[in-house]
């Protein structure tokens, strides 16, 4: 997978971003996996090497540029799917304690082989978000909540925001175009004890994306998040 490399390293140093041998031996097995497990399930509807470096893992780890994660921090990555943003973040910062969310359990079957075949240590919990985020055992237990989930943002608020301590961060993944959606969210992220700090936009390869930053500076009411059926149909 030479060509796999020279794309995979060439788009993270863009993002100031240096690999090591054994990472990027780690993004090789992981794109193989993906490939490999993606012909008996929907995992994702890239398929070429070339694309899942730009399109998932150099997408994934972009928001390292934009945003602090701290040594060891606590993160959630709600609604995972095949494992983005938080198996590449994982790879490049090992310090940091992922969780893995989804409801889906076909999907965390693969998560489970990843993380053993890639040598890393994950949470993988499974779940719906607005059932974990009323749990106390993941209710304002993290320090980042993330997501590159293709909810709208007002509603994508209400699953994430409910895992965030305060003085944390919720982080959406976006694509471009994004703030009328910010600005259509501005009510719900102050309900759930959110502020809107940063909307960082910038292209990944010819892709258009958009980070948006969201600081946790209250608690959230115990009323939230409600059911996922409220969520989507009566988006605060």
């Amino acid at each position: 997978m030479d060509n796999f490399n020279d794309v995979l390293v060439n788009g993270m140093n863009k993002f100031n971003i240096s690999l090591t041998n054994k990472q990027i031996e780690q993004f090789n097995l992981y794109c193989s996996l993906l490939i490999e497990w993606n012909k008996k399930m929907n995992l994702t509807a890239i398929k070429e090497p070339k694309e899942i470096a730009i399109k998932h893992f150099v997408d994934s780890c972009s928001v390292l540029n934009y945003v602090k994660f701290n040594q060891g921090a606590n993160v959630i990555d709600v609604g995972t799917g095949a494992g983005f943003p938080g198996i590449p973040l994982k790879i490049l910062r090992d310090d940091i304690k992922v969780t893995l969310l989804d409801s889906l359990s076909k999907r965390l079957v693969f998560l489970n082989e990843a993380a053993s075949r890639l040598e890393i240590n994950v949470n993988i919990v499974h779940g719906r978000a607005e059932d974990c985020g009323r749990n106390e055992e993941y209710r304002e237990k993290f320090d980042v909540a993330i997501s590159r989930a293709v909810a709208p943002l007002n509603v994508l608020s209400e699953y994430c925001i409910p895992f965030v301590c305060k003085d944390g961060k919720f982080i959406s993944m976006k694509g471009p175009n994004v703030q009328k959606e910010v600005d259509d969210s501005k009510r719900a992220i102050k309900i759930l004890g959110g502020r809107c700090k940063n909307v960082v936009q910038f292209n990944v390869d010819d892709n258009s994306r958009s980070v948006v930053i969201v600081d946790k500076i209250n608690t959230t009411p115990y009323m939230y998040p409600r059911h996922g059926s409220k969520i989507t149909k009566k988006p605060l």
